[in-house]
């Protein structure tokens, strides 16, 4: 008896990997520039502390409802398209297999076989196929809003934690370069998890997020420096 090959493909990761890495990103610069630009100001190592804790609590809840906020507006739209589509699936049921025919006669399937598959389809689940045939919505790229959230918050609590434990170990005199230094590390390790994740290859998105990572700290720094000046 032949057996049935299953394939694990590596955009069934997709929803919780984007939400993931945009959340560890986050974490990581903004509150290694949050850091710098308090420590460039000046400010005492007990209160660029208490600033990194609290942008760690802020950047983590916010990450989380911004993610299910977003979302959720991505679902809802999906179950407003599945609704009309079921409507029009009980209203004119051969206009919508003839739809469907067409989806696969533009693919390159012969017309009478394109309408027998359509027809075989619609029999099996009619919506389910349009959804994934008509709407793009399939069960591997559907919204979901809390997996989203609790991903985005935690890997920012664990980006965020990152410079944080360079505040903790480095001598003041040093914090600004151990942070910036150790941030942008932390930040190359990120890009070639994500890229190793995702099955992409390492050096652009690894250059990608320790650019800009590096671009936000130094500009955050450039403000701190200034404004201690000044004051």
């Amino acid at each position: 008896m032949r057996r049935i090959h299953r394939e694990n493909h590596l955009i069934q990761r997709i929803g919780w990997l984007r939400a993931a890495v945009l959340g560890a990103n986050d974490g990581i610069i903004s509150t290694a520039s949050l850091i710098l630009g308090m420590a460039s100001a000046a400010a005492s190592s007990s209160s660029v502390l208490l600033a990194g804790v609290a942008g760690l609590v802020a950047g983590a809840t916010s990450m989380a409802a911004g993610e299910y906020v977003s979302v959720s507006s991505q679902a809802d739209t999906e179950q407003a398209d599945l609704a009309r589509e079921k409507r029009e699936l009980r209203d004119d049921p051969a206009s919508e297999r003839e739809e469907l025919a067409q989806i696969y006669i533009a693919r390159g399937v012969e017309s009478g076989l394109a309408r027998q598959v359509a027809e075989q389809l619609m029999a099996k689940d009619a919506l389910a196929v349009h959804a994934r045939e008509e709407l793009g919505i399939s069960e591997i790229t559907t919204a979901r809003p809390v997996q989203a959230a609790l991903a985005s918050a935690a890997t920012f609590s664990v980006g965020a934690a990152a410079p944080l434990l360079l505040v903790l170990v480095s001598p003041a005199e040093w914090l600004v370069p151990v942070v910036s230094s150790g941030s942008l590390v932390f930040l190359a390790m990120l890009g070639i998890l994500g890229a190793r994740t995702g099955g992409a290859g390492i050096v652009r998105p690894t250059l990608r997020v320790t650019f800009w990572g590096a671009f936000a700290m130094a500009l955050t720094a450039g403000i701190g420096t200034l404004f201690g000046t000044a004051v």
